[in-house]
Formats: C-alpha cells, sequence, structure tokens
C-alpha cells in the first residue's frame, strides 16, 4: 500500500497563491510520476500537472505559466505552487502516484484538500 497524503489548499483571494504538497508513504516503493488533479463541482476530474521521476513536466493549458510541479525524490514529496490564482482554480485538488511497489504497479491518490479562490 502507498498512502499519499496532501497538505496546503485553503482560502485565497483573486491573484493570490497557494503551495500545496503531497508526501507518500507505505511500503518499499518507486514511484514513477506524481501528479495533480482537480475536481470543481459539476465536472469531471482534470489533470493539472505531473511530473516525472526523471523531473520532466506537463500542464495543462489553463494553468501554464501560472503553476509550478516540482518533486523531491528523496523525500518522495510532489509540490505545486500555484500562483495568479483565479475562481475558475476552485475546485477539490487530488495527488496522485504511479509507479511500482514489490513489483507490482500501483496507482494511488491522496484524499484531496479543497482549495478555494474567493474574494
Amino acid at each position: 500500500q502507498v498512502q499519499l497524503r496532501e497538505s496546503g489548499g485553503g482560502l485565497v483571494q483573486p491573484g493570490g497563491s497557494l503551495r500545496l504538497s503531497c508526501a507518500a508513504s507505505g511500503s518499499i516503493f518507486s514511484i514513477n510520476v506524481m501528479g495533480w488533479y482537480r475536481q470543481a463541482p459539476g465536472k469531471q476530474r482534470e489533470l493539472v500537472a505531473s511530473i516525472t521521476r526523471g523531473g520532466s513536466t506537463n500542464y495543462a493549458d489553463s494553468v501554464k505559466g501560472r503553476f509550478t510541479i516540482s518533486r523531491d525524490n528523496a523525500k518522495n514529496t510532489v509540490y505545486l505552487q500555484m500562483n495568479s490564482l483565479k475562481p475558475e482554480d476552485t475546485a477539490v485538488y487530488y495527488c496522485n502516484a504511479q509507479g511500482v511497489v514489490v513489483g507490482k504497479p500501483f496507482n494511488s491518490w491522496g484524499q484531496g484538500t479543497q482549495v478555494t479562490v474567493s474574494s
């Protein structure tokens, strides 16, 4: 089992910033890809950003230039720095990790953290 613990959500005004963190723990494992997804009320869950173990990144068009994803492989932690936040960024943000544990592939999700952008 691989557990993901998110932190850093909250309420922020438009134009503000937040930093999300997600730490993985559990059995001996190798994480290949870590990422952040979000789901707004009445909408499907969508990819926000992802990063490979080697540092290659991928962003949704809607967040390019405003959000930055990074990871600390030694700590099995991924971060999402969110700047210039907009009301449309309001959603529950979920951490995701994919890799191998004890020789078997896994795809784990965090519980989610609420991000609300409002004045």
